[in-house]
């Protein structure tokens, strides 16, 4: 299995905050941002990884292969309009196999990957959405899983249902037949591709996982940084 990693968001809300440092690497409890991605993927065994960063970055390439030489990484450097023209993106490194995607926006215990995907293993779904009770996120993205664990509803359909998804995916690259279709139909975020999925008969699950993260705006940081302090082990 191969893992994604989209990190090309410019993350305006922390630029215009004074923070300088392109938003995978601002440092979160002493740590890069991406290194939490990363430590999740190299503690779930995986080794190949592809990951797109906007083209006014810089120093992640880098930064990533010194810190993770372990990881066998295939970069591209493209500044997207949203997370769904990112994962598009990454189609050519990830078509071959069921994949998992990450955002580098998510902060969570490495270990929580690893289980992810051995549940999600379990599941002959086209997509597998990792999704977590705890909602901290100004829109996020709401979802139902009925008993079986199949996802009934996203978003404000799904709203009240307590369950939000965690920032990261397991996917079969049938998803990828889409493209065209998302394309056509204006869409200009990666929840409006989840939902297009859902609504075209393609099976998505849902797997509850532990609290994630999400850092966005610069007291996240300051979440993400106690969250990491007081609670992850390794």
């Amino acid at each position: 299995m191969k893992a994604g990693i989209i990190a090309a968001g410019l993350g305006e809300r922390l630029v215009a905050a004074g923070i300088t440092q392109p938003k995978p690497l601002v440092p979160v409890a002493g740590r890069a941002l991406i290194d939490y991605a990363l430590a999740a993927v190299a503690a779930a065994g995986l080794r190949a990884v592809a990951c797109i960063v906007n083209e006014q970055s810089r120093g992640i390439e880098d930064h990533c292969r010194s810190a993770f030489p372990q990881l066998h990484f295939d970069f591209v450097r493209r500044t997207t309009p949203s997370s769904m023209e990112s994962l598009f993106t990454l189609a050519p490194f990830l078509r071959d196999e069921r994949f998992v995607l990450l955002t580098v926006d998510a902060v969570f215990p490495p270990a929580v990957l690893q289980d992810f995907l051995a549940r999600a293993g379990r599941r002959t779904a086209d997509a597998v959405l990792a999704v977590s009770d705890f909602v901290d996120d100004e829109k996020p993205l709401w979802v139902r899983i009925g008993a079986d664990g199949r996802v009934e509803a996203l978003g404000q359909p799904a709203q009240g249902s307590g369950l939000v998804t965690a920032g990261f995916y397991v996917f079969e690259p049938v998803i990828f037949r889409e493209v065209a279709a998302a394309r056509t139909g204006g869409f200009t975020a990666l929840r409006q591709f989840l939902g297009h999925l859902l609504a075209s008969g393609y099976r998505v699950d849902g797997e509850p996982v532990p609290k994630t993260v999400d850092v966005d705006r610069p007291e996240d940081i300051a979440a993400a940084d106690a969250y990491v302090r007081a609670e992850f082990t390794g």
